[in-house]
């Protein structure tokens, strides 16, 4: 831990930035074409083609930390180099912090250069996972790298209270959501709130740069301890963001059971028909009854599959397919991960394992190449070992090829079978978006008849679009389809069908008057996509406690 203090304690002037935009291109700083700014498109949905869910998110890491002090601060997200370079120069700035993940090392590297030609006075401060990096002081010309914990470091750094209560930024979940060529119209309070919990995850899976990244198996830091401080949080981020739908980014949210049974319970008393997104593992899952995964809102659950013959404790003495299926047949929708190449994988069983992922039939899949990220275990095992390749740190993300020399499966080998399972996950369970409908009305069809109204009312509002706009989506994804997947074109159909006889006429002229147009807009993108389209996000510049100067 620094001692330091900055002279000016919390009067200095500080902004914080991510790294620099474009994103989705090969370049010199690192970016890559094939790893762009969309978490959903990028790592999960990516060969869906026109149906792949794109969206952005928000640098929530250094939201939190400029929520968290007094100093006057600037926060930039997404800046291209122009747009750093003016605000650098426009205001006198005594602190930069330059929030980075380890792909984009390059790209902190130029900012770190362009602060000490354009602002030599300020004290440069380089935080994320890029400083789990060896060397990363060598690398990137800063003041001070930061790993872990950036609020506490940041509060001591200022002089400022580090153990003063967390102040939870408002926070939505993504933005510039698109589908089938469609930017969706978006409302104040239609996308999820997001709310941390805390960071790191105990389980301490080999692999995982989040659980390293704050301390290893065993360890987590906590922003909120009871179920009633999330409750109050909830209810604070109702009223300003008008959500009732709430992205918990916690590693393993469910793992802590005192906490979530806690929070049920105030939910109850006041009852509140909210949504929670969350991530957890399937032996924490196994730790609720459906009842009260249903009463705590749980709508959609972020689980890590990864291997049928994997050995993590996350996953032992799960029956993961009859764990889909039944929160599934309860409305509650999936996204399973799934590692590809592990250890135990050659040539001849890999694509069993993929089939065996493919089979739990979730809303969403994202699958992942074992890669030893630098910071964790498996990097520091493989170093040991001799097995890592010299690799250029922004290949190392997981989703192009392998940067270890694995005893049965080449690099090039890596890339075919990853993308192969991307490609049969959606050739055997079609769009993502259908699936998603598709849960969604049979947690309906169970629960709108609750005796709970809180309940009823949370799925009346779950399947209101089905109703109409996504009856729209669905004709047009069937007829999409027809050529290149008949047999899942014709699911599609059949479950339009029963949505139609269950809604009615209203449905049903939706989905013929708004159907075909989303066709037109779907076959649209296919083409803009074929000729290397991409998506960027826009600057966001948000400022605090400040005065112009």
């Amino acid at each position: 831990m620094h001692t330091t203090i900055h002279p000016k304690r919390s009067s200095a002037r500080i902004l914080f930035t991510s790294v620099f935009g474009p994103y989705a291109r090969d370049d010199e700083f690192g970016s890559r074409a094939i790893n762009p700014m969309e978490l959903y498109h990028n790592q999960v949905t990516r060969s869906q083609g026109p149906f792949s869910l794109r969206m952005f998110h928000r640098s929530w890491g250094i939201m939190m930390i400029q929520e968290n002090i007094s100093a006057p601060s600037t926060l930039l997200d997404f800046p291209t180099l122009e747009q750093f370079a003016r605000e650098l120069a426009a205001h006198r700035y005594d602190v930069v912090g330059i929030s980075s993940i380890i792909v984009n090392v390059g790209k902190a590297r130029e900012m770190c250069r362009m602060v000490r030609t354009l602002s030599p006075e300020s004290v440069i401060v380089v935080g994320g996972h890029v400083t789990a990096i060896p060397g990363i002081e060598k690398i990137v010309d800063a003041d001070f790298c930061v790993k872990g914990d950036g609020i506490s470091w940041m509060r001591r750094y200022l002089g400022e209270d580090e153990t003063a209560p967390i102040r939870h930024p408002d926070i939505v979940s993504g933005f510039g959501h698109r589908a089938l060529g469609l930017r969706m119209p978006l409302r104040k309070g239609s996308t999820a709130a997001t709310i941390i919990p805390s960071v790191g995850c105990p389980m301490g899976c080999n692999f995982c740069t989040t659980s390293a990244f704050f301390g290893g198996k065993g360890k987590f830091l906590n922003f909120y301890e009871t179920g009633g401080e999330l409750f109050d949080l909830m209810c604070r981020m109702e009223s300003r963001l008008k959500v009732q739908s709430f992205f918990m980014m916690d590693e393993n949210f469910l793992l802590y059971r005192k906490r979530a049974i806690e929070l049920l319970e105030r939910m109850r008393q006041a009852e509140k028909s909210w949504e929670l997104y969350v991530f957890s593992s399937a032996n924490a899952i196994r730790k609720y009854t459906i009842e009260e995964l249903i009463g705590l809102g749980v709508s959609w659950v972020w689980m890590g599959l990864e291997s049928k013959g994997a050995q993590y404790a996350k996953l032992a003495d799960t029956d993961t397919i009859e764990l889909c299926r039944s929160l599934h047949e309860n409305g509650i929708k999936l996204l399973g991960s799934t590692i590809v190449g592990l250890e135990h994988h050659t040539p001849e069983n890999i694509r069993e394992e993929i089939e065996y992922a493919v089979s739990h039939g979730t809303d969403f899949h994202q699958f992942m190449l074992y890669t030893p990220v630098p910071g964790t275990p498996l990097h520091q095992e493989m170093a040991r070992e001799g097995k890592l390749l010299d690799v250029d740190l922004a290949d190392i993300h997981g989703q192009y090829k392998f940067n270890f020399r694995h005893e049965a499966i080449s690099g090039e080998e890596s890339k075919r079978f990853l993308d192969w399972a991307f490609w049969r996950d959606f050739e055997r369970n079609g769009p993502s978006l259908y699936r998603f409908c598709r849960t969604t009305f049979e947690g309906w069809k169970r629960y709108h008849d609750h005796p709970e109204r809180r309940i009823r009312e949370r799925f009346e509002r779950e399947v209101k679009a089905l109703k109409s706009a996504y009856s729209g989506v669905l004709w047009a994804m069937e007829r999409h389809l027809r050529d290149s997947n008949d047999a899942v074109s014709r699911q599609i159909h059949a479950f339009r069908r029963e949505l139609e006889n269950e809604f009615g006429s209203i449905t049903r002229l939706t989905g013929s008057v708004l159907g075909p147009l989303l066709l037109w807009l779907t076959k649209l993108e296919e083409k803009r996509l074929a000729r290397g389209w991409t998506y960027e996000p826009k600057m966001i510049v948000e400022r605090r406690n400040w005065a112009a100067g």
